[in-house]
């Protein structure tokens, strides 16, 4: 920073005083929330009471240490404190609240909050294979007059090849970066469009997160039975094939995948219905949550 950059002494001395000020207003504020005594404080911080005193008269010169030790004994965090943005108290409740929860929950919270314009009119359906995401998603694409992709075709056009050289060739790490880059590639050429993803796709992390950022989402699950039996309807019995546990296997890879599965924004259980009932589900619950709305001449 240049000299010309600096604030003068005069202006950094008010700054000081006033940040003694706001500190030891909200220290105050916030013991007076909790009901507890200075004396109180004093004990659970190990500040003593002529220190907090001082400190909530805006006099104090505490240091960073006494300061924390006070923030941790009233269970806020030092920025709440110090900042110089004054949040209302139940903005600052929210923001400890928040901070507090486990990430599952700090998602959902991020995806209420986040600008429905970053997902403009783009619906992922998510959920293991056999679910029915890629013939519901084709039919509620057509009835919508909006693209279907499915992200495995789109990641073999980009590669020149189909999914299992891909894997073989380039291995797990290498499909799963051609995975991202299909999704990006979505997102910066379509604003209205129904996606299919592999089941898999919760496994990374990042790419996950940032479907879930930029596109609406509807978890397509049914039975761990129809899920075996739909894939085997459709001519693939590698599934069962010298695989006594594979009912097991699929059962694990569900309960393993359900807290992820269910970070989206609606559930469609197509277990025991038709495909024209479990469209006609999908296509309610997208006007419902308005996933897609009506292209304007």
């Amino acid at each position: 920073m240049s000299s010309e950059d600096r604030h003068p002494p005069v202006a950094i001395d008010a700054a000081i005083l006033a940040l003694q000020a706001r500190v030891g207003d909200r220290v105050r504020a916030a013991r007076a929330s909790k009901r507890i005594s200075r004396r109180v404080l004093s004990e659970t911080s190990g500040v003593s009471p002529r220190y907090l005193a001082q400190l909530e008269g805006g006099d104090g010169n505490i240091s960073i240490g006494l300061l924390f030790r006070v923030a941790d004994a009233l269970d806020v965090s030092l920025e709440a404190l110090v900042s110089a943005c004054d949040l209302p108290a139940d903005a600052r409740r929210v923001g400890q609240a928040f901070a507090d929860a486990d990430p599952v929950i700090q998602a959902r919270v991020r995806d209420l909050l986040s600008e429905t314009t970053s997902r403009d009119s783009r619906l992922c359906l998510i959920g293991l294979r056999g679910a029915g995401k890629s013939t519901l998603g084709a039919a509620a694409a057509k009835a919508l007059d909006v693209p279907f992709i499915e992200l495995n075709r789109a990641i073999e056009a980009a590669g020149s090849m189909p999914i299992a050289e891909i894997m073989a060739l380039y291995g797990a790490e290498g499909y799963r970066q051609l995975e991202a880059d299909a999704l990006d590639k979505i997102v910066a050429e379509q604003d209205r469009a129904i996606v299919a993803v592999a089941g898999g796709i919760v496994g990374e992390a990042k790419t996950f997160d940032r479907l879930l950022d930029r596109f609406h989402t509807v978890w397509v699950k049914t039975s761990p039975e129809e899920h075996m039996s739909r894939v085997r309807a459709q001519g693939d019995t590698r599934p069962m094939e010298g695989n006594p546990q594979a009912m097991a296997q699929l059962r694990l890879i569900l309960t393993s995948r359900e807290a992820d599965y269910s970070r989206a924004n609606a559930v469609l259980d197509t277990g025991g219905q038709s495909v024209d009932a479990s469209l006609a589900g999908l296509l309610s619950l997208i006007e419902h949550h308005n996933f897609i709305t009506k292209d304007l001449p």
